[in-house]
């Protein structure tokens, strides 16, 4: 089962204290429901993820952009917060700091967040992505190592192979969460339909809540 492939390749990886996140949310679309768990390693991130689902930020939200194996973007969109930070200069714009670190990468069903071309890499308050991406080879892996100047180890390099993702965005988007459950929802949103600008041309809503422990011992309806 492809599912289960993708848990048992991220948790070979992730051994140790990722296995036991503390923050889970539900992400439900027409489609189906997503699992996802929130990375404890970028607690800023998930931290400020979780105050605006309190909010009811993301309640009847939308996938804005999609842009078939790369990433189903949801939130506000980029050309929203520039706009409207130019029309207030005097307003100091509102960033995250960065937590990217190299053992949370862009895999296949990775919950990623957005940012402009910041030189901090600093995200976006409120914008996040599901990465689809797509299978890597080695030689291509080996291409972005030189163009990069990084290092993909031996089980990332798994990961990418098996499973897919972007891994030419690694160190330079904060990564703070993953899909658990419900994958292949996440593929179909992926598919769906979009015009020249990347947007759905059939409105992709989604709600997303906090979760607490008894939920999340509950299978998620496909």
């Amino acid at each position: 089962m492809r599912l289960l492939s993708l848990l048992t390749i991220s948790l070979f990886f992730l051994s140790g204290s990722i296995k036991a996140q503390t923050t889970f949310v539900r992400l439900s679309t027409s489609k189906g429901n997503i699992l996802i768990k929130l990375y404890d390693e970028t607690p800023h991130h998930r931290d400020n993820f979780v105050r605006l689902v309190k909010k009811g930020l993301f309640r009847d939200q939308e996938f804005n952009r999609v842009i078939k194996d790369f990433v189903s973007q949801g939130g506000e969109l980029d050309e929203t917060i520039l706009k409207r930070e130019k029309l207030n200069p005097n307003v100091p714009a509102e960033r995250l700091a960065a937590e990217i670190r190299t053992e949370l990468f862009h895999k296949k069903g990775a919950l990623g967040a957005g940012r402009d071309d910041n030189p901090e890499k600093s995200s976006f308050l409120d914008q996040i992505y599901l990465v689809q991406g797509k299978i890597q080879t080695d030689a291509e892996l080996d291409a972005l190592e030189v163009k990069k100047g990084i290092k993909f180890s031996a089980s990332q390099r798994e990961v990418y192979k098996k499973i897919g993702g972007i891994p030419r965005l690694d160190n330079d988007y904060t990564v703070f969460g993953e899909i658990i459950e419900g994958l292949a929802v996440a593929e179909a949103i992926n598919a769906v339909a979009t015009d020249k600008n990347d947007r759905p041309l059939k409105k992709e809503a989604f709600t997303i809540t906090i979760l607490d422990k008894k939920e999340i011992r509950k299978p998620v309806k496909q």
